[in-house]
This record gives structure tokens, sequence and C-alpha cells, in this order.
């Protein structure tokens, strides 16, 4: 095999991979969309919440333009170099150019903008707050979403425990936290609470810590962009060379 066959190979096994991703992110975000009773309604319905909690419920129209642009870029790379067609392989070449411009855009909007980031934050800590007071104990469908969040973080109301002082379920509990906010047994709730990290810290200190990760992996998806890039390039001009 040449350097010409081992080119193909890799952009087609490449871009397969892409073409999957696609398709696996498209069918999430239709079921998004189709779930009514998923955890988009359910942060729908909290009062008080601040205006931009609503592009949230969109996550489902995001997931699916991006399952759709990778299915394309997947097409047109597969496609585009086992047909050795140098109007897909270009147009391949055009549309991760833009996707590249367009994640660099946007990493330097998100540094920019970081402040706007932290005040929006601020917000949606204060409408989660009043929701759990509101609604914890009482509303089943807020409930569920906060004791699935908790056990599976290990983390107790969104900034702390005292979140739940007179919600609905602190009042018929004889002034008791949730069980996921429990270091030992039911007895000893109020006394361990304090204890037990806040959803939002907790997530927030997992970001820190994996921040090297994180900017690992975006690094990472640039470089491949860059090579896919330059091998469709390669492979364009060899094949418009071939048939001048």
């Amino acid at each position: 095999m040449g350097c010409f066959g081992f080119l193909k190979m890799m952009m087609f096994v490449f871009n397969g991979v892409i073409f999957l991703a696609g398709a696996a992110i498209l069918g999430v975000g239709i079921w998004v969309k189709v779930d009514s009773g998923s955890i988009l309604g359910v942060l729908g319905k909290i009062d008080n919440a601040p205006p931009e909690l609503g592009q949230v419920l969109n996550v489902g129209y995001l997931l699916i333009a991006i399952g759709v642009l990778l299915l394309v870029i997947g097409f047109l790379g597969c496609c585009g170099a086992v047909r050795e067609s140098t109007c897909m392989l270009l147009l391949f070449f055009v549309i991760v150019l833009v996707v590249f411009i367009a994640e660099v855009a946007g990493a330097v909007v998100i540094l920019v903008f970081r402040p706007l980031a932290d005040e929006l934050l601020t917000k949606l800590g204060k409408a989660a707050v009043e929701s759990i007071k509101k609604d914890y104990g009482e509303n089943a469908d807020v409930t569920g979403l906060w004791n699935t969040t908790m056990t599976s973080l290990h983390c107790c109301g969104f900034y702390n425990s005292s979140d739940f002082v007179d919600s609905p379920y602190y009042e018929h509990h004889g002034s008791l936290y949730p069980p996921q906010c429990c270091a030992v047994t039911e007895s000893a709730c109020v006394q361990t609470a304090a204890t037990i990290t806040g959803c939002f810290p907790k997530i927030k200190k997992l970001f820190e810590e994996n921040t090297v990760v994180i900017v690992g992996v975006a690094l990472g998806i640039a470089a491949l962009e860059i090579c896919a890039m330059a091998v469709s390039m390669i492979l364009y001009c060899r094949i418009k060379s071939k048939g001048d």
C-alpha cells in the first residue's frame, strides 16, 4: 500500500468514526426534544429563573445541529476519499475550516465574556435555591431531579445543606435534611449535613481539577481538525493532478 492508499484509508476510518458519532449525537438530540419528562422540562418550571436559563431548553436543537454537521462531515470525508471526488474533498475542507474558525472564535468569546458567565451562574444559583425552598419535598419532578443529582454526585443542595431550610421536606420531616445530606444516619443528619459539599461547588471543583485534561482534549480536537484538513488537501491535489 502506497502513501496515497494509506491516506485514503485513514481518511475513510477517521471520518467513519465521525459519522457514527454524529448519528449518536443526533439520536440523543431527537430524544431530548421528544421526551417531555426530561430534565429540561423540569428546568423550565423553575420560578424566578434567569431569562438566560431558557436557552438550556434549546440544547436538543444544538445536539441535532451538531449531529447533522458531523454526519455531513463524515459522509463527505468517507465518500470523497473512496470515490476520489475533488468536489467532496474540497467541501469537506471548507466545512472543517469553518468549524475550526468558529471554535477559535468561541474560545476567545468565552475568555472575554467570563464575567458575564459568572453573573449568569450567580442568577442560576439564586433560582435553584428558591426552587428547592419552594418545591423540594412537594413537587415530584423537582424532588426527583435533586435526589438523582445529589445521589450521583454525593453532594447536598446547590451551595450547601442550608438550601433546604424552610423547604416543604424540611418542614414535614422535623427540620431534617434529605438523606443524601447525611454522612451517617438520619438521626445524625442535622449535625453532619454541614460537612457535605454542595453540588455546584463540587462540579466547579471537578472542572478546576480537570482543567488540564479539558484543555488537552480541546487542543487534541484542534490538532485532528488541522490534520484532517491537511490530508484532504493532499488527496485533493493528488487526485486533481491525476485527472490533469
